[in-house]
């Protein structure tokens, strides 16, 4: 293509002002690839520069850039500013566009992810919601696992996910699907929030490629990789080598420049297509020629720098800066290699805040002028031209190694200086902390990331002060901040690990090391916690904290026996502490010990009285408990407290709904849902209200209306696949009901009514494997007694009709010691019986079943004790046709579920195969019997969609 090229002249111009000098190798192979064609089998597309701190990875890579910008190549560069991937996209795309060549189409679909974005986490952010706290779906435990979640998945966690365990994690991810359909309607904006990476990339490397078109090549750099590497790595793989996302154009190269090697687990396969560009520092001949080109040529001077810097190259241009001439400048051995870095700076003042500006971790303008003296309080853009100073996104840092001899000087010359120093530093973040908090509370000033920032200064500088007094301080900082915003607390071990290193202060850095490791492992703030409460010293109050904190957690793990240990031994430090009262009545309740349960959440409100929390959860243990008319009562009093507490307004009318008053159980969810939009859960409660009235085209609309704003509602699905059942749409019930246990819903009743449905249409198997999912879920919780029965009796059903009759009595015989005046554990009973002894061995057992069904009329409701099929069965299996008319001429009438007769139907088909030999009478009443009912189940089924 036509384009301008560069004279030689122009070209050495360019390098001249450049100032670049070694690297001859890595430099010649690079300009030997831009020379190729991108279809050739030598071209490389994939560059790799690596090494130490300090060796010259940004300038060779700001070099690389030039060469490729003289090749007249597009090109862009980036460094850590990134913090995702749709970030670097973002990126990519806005410096390609400053050189006309704009992706729009990926920009416009960007700014739609922005606006989305931003109001997911808002609803992320929303309080808790009854489920909140569920077992993690498999989905996102796998996610998880593989490191994906804090991807730019979590809003607010991010490359901080290695500081919460997988369980955690999971839990976020579930919750985020939740509550994402609260504020995004649309299918589309939910995939673009939930899965950005994927609706972004192929866009984006559609248009790169058009972009691309143009150009001889389009060079893209990714700086301080060490940083991005594994936030980037599987996005760059999978486009540099795979078609997820879309064919790349071949002239598309990237260069890589990070501290560390590539990790070996994303790029194993692919190492053969790299072009590997270690480095270290520089060669002794390449330092001299640095020197030289600086002018820097009096061999003594020259030896004198190639010593103090070692070659390190950063260090060998700050020698270098002002080309000193004489070796008395460079070789006296008093002075350290700092002095050496700012020797030639002749103005005192500039030199004295190039030094202090050093203290803080990072600088803007603000920061600098709390550091230096007044005299030096307008030189901060002189500093930033510094060589071993960076600047990044409104940030400046200095290099890490000059950084760190510069502490080590002032801390060794003057202990009292670097004290007031960073004591004035630390006043200077309090202060500006007290502004930012604006009066908000504790829990809303740590979940504010520049609150948190300013508080993490304000420690750093107090334990580089004095450390014996700030380590309290920063230890404490540390547990306000696991109970406020736990995945942050990473950041603060890490503050308290750079102090102690930072101001030569073991036991600060020991503290740092132990926290940081602890976060590291599985269960990483537990092993934290743990670490905290074996410090010596640590009082009453702190010590209760520290228990309720790692309780919360094990809580959070399902850790059941350990977080009661926890809770209780909060409670004998502080025996009025609410909140542990609360986070104890929680673990009783997710193990559905109500009693319990209400018995804590009962004293945390009589200990405060105006706490809301304890009176919802309190009316709430009561519900879940069918205390319905002393719960409403009891929401009652919580909404004196607070009358707009939709949640409260929710559960009174689900109460109402079980006392058989759905109207104004209506009523109440309707105020709930206006008092908060995307109430899904009242909406759910509404559909079982409709439910309730026979109302079931109104109640599919509102589960229906549930998912819609919340996609991710696993017992929303449950409840609409279970009204399918009643209905007869069985395959359409088993998909939601599937929804719902993929969802994460692992309850006694979704299982239970999965293998209802799983009988009813014939698949045996997977309901006795739904049998032992329930039973399985039972074990983990304080259930009653009838919940364990019934499962046991339908297991044993499942396991009678496959033959397997010593595990069918054991079930059903654990059933009965549990639930023995239970329908279904007693027609179970019956059954097997039949099954061994025969019809007229179990006679006394139909007897008796016949007998506690007589006056029941339907609707049976779906309370699974199989009334319906008991009630026709057990009079079938007595040779009571008259009694079986009677009772299938119930069935048959209008009103009565589909699920209710056809359990029935299942049922005279049950006891017609333990009949092996029926005489023909008996043979022809049950089949006509069966027949009539097959009649009726099609009639009331509704005509498929």
């Amino acid at each position: 293509m036509d384009r301008r090229r560069l004279s030689r002249q122009e070209l050495i111009r360019a390098r001249h002002q450049d100032g670049f000098v070694g690297r001859d190798g890595e430099l010649a192979a690079f300009r030997a690839n831009l020379a190729r064609d991108p279809d050739e089998p030598g071209f490389r597309f994939l560059h790799h520069l690596h090494g130490q701190g300090g060796v010259g990875k940004t300038s060779l890579a700001r070099r690389f850039e030039q060469m490729a910008r003289e090749h007249g190549a597009l090109t862009v560069y980036t460094d850590e500013s990134v913090h995702s991937v749709p970030e670097a996209m973002a990126e990519i795309s806005a410096r390609l566009g400053r050189q006309g060549s704009p992706l729009k189409a990926f920009d416009k679909l960007l700014a739609t992810y922005r606006e989305r974005r931003h109001e997911a986490e808002a609803a992320f952010a929303g309080p808790d919601e009854p489920g909140d706290e569920a077992a993690p779906s498999p989905g996102s435990t796998f996610l998880a696992r593989a490191g994906v979640t804090g991807i730019g998945l979590l809003p607010g966690i991010g490359p901080l996910a290695g500081a919460v365990d997988t369980t955690q994690l999971a839990r976020g991810t579930d919750r985020l699907r939740s509550r994402i359909g609260a504020r995004l309607r649309n299918h589309d904006d939910v995939r673009l929030v939930l899965s950005p990476v994927e609706v972004l990339t192929p866009v984006f490397v559609r248009e790169l490629g058009d972009a691309a078109d143009a150009v001889p090549v389009l060079a893209l750099f990714f700086d301080t990789y060490e940083r991005t590497g594994p936030l980037l790595d599987t996005w760059l793989r999978d486009i540099l080598f795979s078609d997820r996302h879309g064919p790349l154009a071949p002239n598309v190269m990237v260069t890589l420049s990070g501290r560390d090697a590539l990790d070996r687990r994303c790029w194993a396969d692919h190492l053969d297509h790299v072009a590997d560009l270690p480095l270290d520092t520089f060669t002794e001949a390449e330092a001299r020629q640095f020197l030289a080109a600086k002018d820097v040529t009096d061999a003594d001077t020259v030896d004198a720098i190639l010593r103090l810097s070692g070659r390190l190259p950063v260090l060998v241009s700050t020698l270098a800066g002002s080309r000193p001439h004489a070796a008395e400048a460079v070789d006296d051995p008093s002075d350290t290699a700092v002095e050496r870095f700012l020797k030639w700076e002749t103005d005192p003042v500039r030199r004295d805040a190039a030094l202090a500006a050093a203290l803080p971790r990072t600088l803007d303008e603000d920061v600098y002028r709390e550091a230096v003296d007044a005299a030096a309080a307008d030189h901060f853009d002189r500093l930033c031209a510094l060589p071993f100073v960076t600047g990044r996104g409104g940030r400046w840092q200095y290099h890490e190694v000059v950084r760190t001899a510069m502490l080590r000087l002032q801390r060794r010359r003057s202990p009292r200086a670097w004290a007031e120093r960073h004591g004035r530093l630390a006043e200077a973040a309090r202060r500006a902390q007290e502004q930012c908090a604006g009066g908000r509370d504790a829990r809303a000033c740590h979940r504010d990331e520049r609150w948190r920032e300013l508080r993490l200064r304000e420690v750093y500088h107090l334990l580089c002060t004095d450390f014996r007094a700030a380590l309290p301080i920063a230890l404490s900082e540390v547990l306000a901040t696991a109970h406020h915003e736990p995945p942050a607390v990473r950041l603060v071990a890490e503050t308290v690990r750079q102090a102690g290193e930072d101001g030569d202060a073991p036991e600060v850095r020991d503290w740092g090391d132990r926290l940081t490791d602890a976060l590291d492992g599985p269960g990483g703030l537990v092993r934290a916690l743990t670490a905290l409460l074996a410090r010596p010293g640590l009082d009453g109050p702190q010590q209760a904290l520290v228990h309720r904190l790692r309780g919360r957690e094990h809580r959070k793990a399902e850790s059941w026996e350990r977080a009661f240990a926890d809770y209780d031994r909060s409670l004998e430090l502080a025996p009025d502490d609410t909140h542990a009262l609360v986070g104890r009545g929680l673990t009783h309740r997710y193990l559905r010990d109500f009693e319990r349960a209400a018995e804590d959440f009962a004293r945390a409100r009589d200990l405060d009285p105006g706490l809301v929390t304890a009176a919802f959860q309190l009316g709430e243990a009561h519900r879940l408990m069918g205390r319905h008319e002393h719960a409403i009562t009891v929401f009652d009093q919580a909404l004196e407290l607070d009358p707009r507490h939709a949640q409260t307004h929710g559960s009174r009318a689900v109460c109402l709904r079980r006392l058989g008053r759905p109207e104004e159980a209506l009523a109440g969810l309707a105020h709930a849902i206006e008092l908060r939009p995307d109430y899904a859960w009242a909406m759910a409660e509404r559909g079982m209200a409709y439910w309730a009235m026979d109302r079931h085209t109104e109640a599919l609309a509102e589960f229906d209306r549930a998912l819609v704003v919340n996609p991710g509602y696993a017992w929303a699905y449950g409840a609409r696949g279970s009204l399918r059942l009643v209905t007869g749409r069985l395959d359409a019930a088993l998909a939601d009901l599937d929804r719902a246990v993929g969802h994460g819903t692992a309850t006694t009743w979704t299982f239970s009514r999965r293998a209802e449905a799983h009988l009813l249409n014939g698949t045996e198997d997977a309901a006795l494997a739904d049998c032992d999912r329930a039973l399985a879920v039972v074990d983990r919780t304080v259930a009653p007694d009838a919940f364990r029965a019934v499962v046991l009796a339908k297991k044993a059903g499942c396991l009678r009709r496959a033959h397997r009759m010593d595990a069918a009595r054991d079930a059903v015989g654990t059933a009965a010691a549990l639930a023995p005046d239970r329908l279904v554990v007693r027609h179970e009973t019956a059954l097997l019986t039949s099954a061994v002894a025969g019809l007229r061995g179990a006679a006394s057992a139909w007897e008796a079943l016949r007998d506690a069904t007589e006056g029941i009329r339907p609707p049976y409701g779906i309370d699974p004790t199989k009334t319906a099929g008991v009630a026709v069965v057990s009079r079938c299996a007595l040779g009571d046709w008259g009694g079986a008319r009677a009772a299938a001429a119930a069935l048959l009438g209008d009103g009565t579920a589909w699920e209710d007769i056809a359990e029935a139907e299942f049922g005279v088909r049950e006891l017609a195969e333990l009949m092996p030999e029926p005489d023909a009478a008996t043979a022809g009443r049950l089949a006509a019997l069966r027949q009539a009912l097959l009649r009726r189940m099609a009639e009331v089924a509704p005509a498929p969609p």
